[in-house]
């Protein structure tokens, strides 16, 4: 415990740029491997505030039953997300990773009623089609990790009358990733896939890493209902 205590914002730093670092799916897997015993206690330090706002995001608009909704969270983590919605008052979720160790810590929580190991965008979402009643990825949609691809699989996954949050940053390195998602999001819109129920602006998203940056970066948070 004690050593993980003396955890400072520049080990995160650090940590935080490289897995900002453009590698390929397996080097990702093995740094949040590697990452999982520290991670809840690093987004800590860095004040990230993608899973609360995203949760209560969904939670301001979600109209229906939480105890029989079931939720996926695809890009699970630990499952912070699915922790904050449950004191929400949602009940079931799914729960999808790429990381084993992650899944692990994950696991152990006791959230989730099914957890599988996929890295997306090189293998299919492993969910079946219209099943859910709300899906979430948080955190995952950024340059270098999950390509924009995967948010057809959202969609397919998602049940008419459902809802798809989803998350990215809006700083300088993540632009050009933000601008080909929400064409894409748009593109879905104008073909009536689903509409736009909210998109949240926030400039608190999470403290700065990188050189170029002081104080905190700008992301979004993204809710349509199919």
């Amino acid at each position: 415990r004690m050593a993980a205590a003396e955890r400072t914002f520049s080990d995160v730093k650090e940590i935080i740029l490289s897995a900002h670092k453009d590698t390929v799916a397996e080097d990702k897997v093995g740094f949040y491997n590697n990452w999982a015993n520290n991670y809840e206690q690093d987004v800590e330090i860095l004040d990230y505030r993608a899973p609360y706002l995203a949760a209560e995001c969904l939670s301001a608009a979600f109209p229906g039953d939480r105890d029989r909704a079931v939720v996926l969270d695809v890009a699970c983590g630990t499952g912070l997300v699915a922790s904050l919605l449950q004191k929400m008052g949602f009940q079931n979720f799914h729960g999808v990773d790429g990381s084993e160790g992650m899944l692990r810590l994950a696991h152990r929580k006791g959230l989730y009623q099914d957890l599988k190991q996929c890295i997306l965008g090189a293998q299919p979402l492993p969910a079946p089609a219209e099943n859910y009643d709300a899906v979430l990825i948080v955190g995952a949609l950024s340059v270098g990790q999950v390509p924009c691809s995967v948010i057809r699989e959202l969609w397919q996954v998602t049940k008419p009358g459902g809802y798809v949050c989803m998350t990215t940053r809006a700083n300088a390195s993540n632009r050009e990733y933000k601008e080909e998602l929400e064409s894409v999001l748009q593109l879905m819109e104008q073909t009536a896939l689903w509409s736009r129920v909210t998109v949240l602006e926030e400039d608190l998203w999470e403290k700065a890493v990188s050189d170029q940056e002081s104080g905190y970066i700008p992301g979004v948070v993204y809710l349509y209902r199919k």
